[in-house]
């Protein structure tokens, strides 16, 4: 199994919200190295010398396979970076808000894998982590398309997991509601903080569960799907009526 200490790990949207929080959490954890890759990397500032800022759009298919000649040593791999457009199904913007979801949290995720996973092979296996959410489990109307590109992206997730592990991959996805950071700012629910989501992740890592519930909310939602699913969308359904009825 995978020990924090001693790491070197990849981090990718690593310069703001929770991907920062990876790297600092890595950090404290006792990693050798973390590589933290954003669009923009002057973005990425971090005093600690074993952070290494990295340009890498995981849209862009040269800057994936540049990533991948240069880091070598990765052991563990954060999938982290993504995007939510607050779409509904149906909203006339719903198309291109789809679009740029999936390209970012589905087939960025796909293509980081496919360049990395030669790479973890080579250092011994090591593990990918999938960021996800609970939204990889339900379709909520007010933000549809986001739902649709989880879902997708925890189909990649369990699929890469039996497929990698005879090399000795560990693949894990994490799950949580709300986190508290830029991408839900607007949201007035209760929020879980980054480091704690952080924390469990890598605790999971360490551990080998292949499914980590980063909150409290995750694993309330999970419970509901699975004792009565109904009823679960019948509470979505009555909250897009009522937000509708005006």
């Amino acid at each position: 199994m995978q020990k924090i200490p001693g790491c070197v790990a990849l981090v990718t949207g690593a310069n703001r919200g929770l991907g920062k929080s990876y790297c600092e959490g890595l950090l404290r954890a006792g990693a050798t190295k973390v590589y933290a890759a954003a669009r923009d990397a002057s973005t990425v500032r971090f005093e600690d010398p074993r952070v290494m800022p990295l340009r890498l759009d995981v849209t862009v298919e040269n800057e994936i396979r540049a990533a991948a000649e240069a880091c070598k040593d990765v052991t563990l791999l954060i999938n982290n970076a993504g995007v939510l457009r607050n779409s509904p199904m149906l909203a006339d913007m719903a198309e291109a808000a789809a679009r740029h979801e999936m390209e970012t949290n589905f087939f960025g995720t796909l293509a980081m894998v496919q360049s990395f996973a030669p790479v973890l092979k080579d250092n011994g296996g090591g593990t990918i982590v999938n960021v996800l959410s609970v939204a990889s489990w339900f379709a909520n109307p007010f933000f549809a398309t986001y739902c649709a590109s989880k879902a997708a992206a925890e189909a990649l997730t369990d699929a890469i997991r039996m497929q990698l592990r005879s090399q000795g991959t560990h693949v894990v996805g994490v799950y949580a509601g709300y986190i508290d950071t830029d991408m839900v700012a607007h949201v007035v629910h209760a929020k879980t903080s980054p480091r704690q989501v952080v924390e469990r992740s890598l605790e999971g890592v360490e551990s080998g569960r292949d499914r980590v519930f980063a909150d409290s909310r995750s694993v309330e939602i999970e419970a509901s799907l699975r004792t009565d699913r109904d009823a679960f969308y019948a509470e979505l359904q009555r909250r897009w009526d009522d937000a509708h009825s005006k």
